[in-house]
């Protein structure tokens, strides 16, 4: 059986928050949802660029995507947020 090559395994959040816009994308989704054209508004990069940093992060499991009619609304994983964080603690611990 093969080992699957980097670019076919979906990021984890650790990957996903190794990047400053996509941190910055999940500071902004964490007052409320946004649309992908709001997010884009908010940084000095391409539609297409963001559209790429909120690829990886529904990829990997910290943002999730809801269709209403012809728009997609990115919204902030919590749950899966807070197992990430869960998970840094652990190196905070005694």
């Amino acid at each position: 059986m093969r080992e699957q090559t980097r670019k076919e395994r979906a990021p984890d959040g650790w990957t996903a928050l190794a990047d400053e816009t996509r941190r910055e994308i999940l500071r902004l989704l964490q007052s409320r949802p946004h649309t992908a054209g709001e997010l884009a508004d908010q940084f000095c990069r391409s539609a297409a660029t963001v559209s790429h940093h909120l690829s990886v992060l529904k990829e990997s499991g910290l943002v999730v995507v809801e269709r209403r009619a012809q728009t997609l609304i990115y919204s902030l994983n919590r749950p899966a947020v807070r197992a990430l964080a869960d998970e840094l603690a652990l190196f905070l611990k005694k």
